[in-house]
């Protein structure tokens, strides 16, 4: 198993859909529909949606931790849950199926204790050595200490293992202080890495060229939402614009790009074509309803798309 994800907020995501949502009235919804849901979770879904495999390591606990363990069963996704005491927060997504409008309530995550977190850092420090690739995605449970997922990405570099963090917050800003090999932020959290309240689109490659200099990130994978990725080493600034779609939800574009991203790098391309897969894969995600996950079909058309767009651009 070349890649391990870690979820140490996860959710059990309902969603469901109304004709018209009014206040104060006893509201009929349709038949729910419930997914496994955080962002290692969801990396770990979309990479076997793609064809691929993953270890995904999360923190659960209770009635919604057991459903969630179920629901990755089902769909094959290779687990190791940490059972912590307090149930696992559910969130909640209602479309309002007469004007198409979405309306997601997210719940506050559960405390995983001292001792879940132990065993959070234990299963990355016994992480086998066929491993090559860890992604902690998400935000942090309220008893998690802001610098986790740096402590987490130097137990990996130890180990040999390239991490990809994405998060945001305090979380982020400390993960990048300790630095770390690969990192996801959009333009919102780019500003946050560089003290700023925002950046412009003019300012973002000199912001990232810094980051990347003063040693937070090996690898920037800068998320620009329908304008696709730019991506930031020491030696390249690249840009993978997508086509346009008509996106019918955004949920679950980023870790779909995080997915294809990750499994592109582990089958060994290069990290321009693992950053097409990535962007093919986040653009997917937006033409599925709901709270569903890219479809490979679509991933593959559209990474075969921008491979099309490169070859025609390097001709002329």
């Amino acid at each position: 198993m070349k890649i391990v994800t870690l979820t140490l907020n996860p959710a059990l995501d309902k969603s469901t859909s109304i004709d018209k949502l009014q206040p104060e009235k006893k509201l009929r919804c349709e038949e729910p529909n419930y997914e496994p849901g955080g962002g290692g979770i969801n990396v770990s879904r979309a990479i076997n949606i793609l064809g691929g495999s993953s270890l995904a390591i999360y923190a659960a606990g209770g009635s919604s931790g057991d459903k969630i363990e179920e629901l990755l069963k089902k769909e094959n996704v290779h687990q190791q849950r940490i059972n912590i005491k307090k149930n696992t927060r559910e969130n909640l997504m209602v479309v309002e199926s007469s004007t198409g409008n979405q309306y997601r309530f997210g719940m506050p995550g559960a405390e995983v204790g001292q001792e879940g977190l132990q065993k959070c850092l234990d299963a990355i420090k016994n992480l086998p050595d066929d491993v090559k690739y860890l992604v902690a995605s998400g935000s942090l449970p309220p008893d998690a200490p802001d610098d986790f997922y740096g402590t987490i990405a130097e137990i990996a570099k130890s180990k040999n293992i390239k991490c990809l963090v994405d998060t945001s917050g305090r979380a982020l800003v400390k993960a990048a202080e300790m630095g770390v090999c690969i990192m996801k932020p959009n333009l919102g959290e780019l500003s946050s890495l560089a003290g700023k309240e925002e950046i412009s689109g003019l300012q973002q490659e000199e912001i990232a060229k810094k980051i990347i200099n003063e040693g937070k990130a090996d690898i920037l994978i800068v998320s620009l939402g329908a304008r696709g990725a730019m991506i930031v080493t020491k030696d390249i600034i690249e840009y993978v614009v997508p086509p346009t779609v008509k996106q019918d939800s955004t949920v679950g574009a980023g870790d779909s790009m995080v997915g294809g991203l990750i499994l592109s790098l582990s089958r060994g391309d290069s990290l321009s074509d693992a950053v097409k897969w990535g962007v093919a894969a986040g653009t997917a995600a937006t033409i599925t309803p709901g709270t569903e996950l890219c479809r490979k079909k679509d991933v593959e058309k559209i990474f075969d798309w921008l491979s099309e767009k490169e070859r025609t651009s390097k001709r002329k």
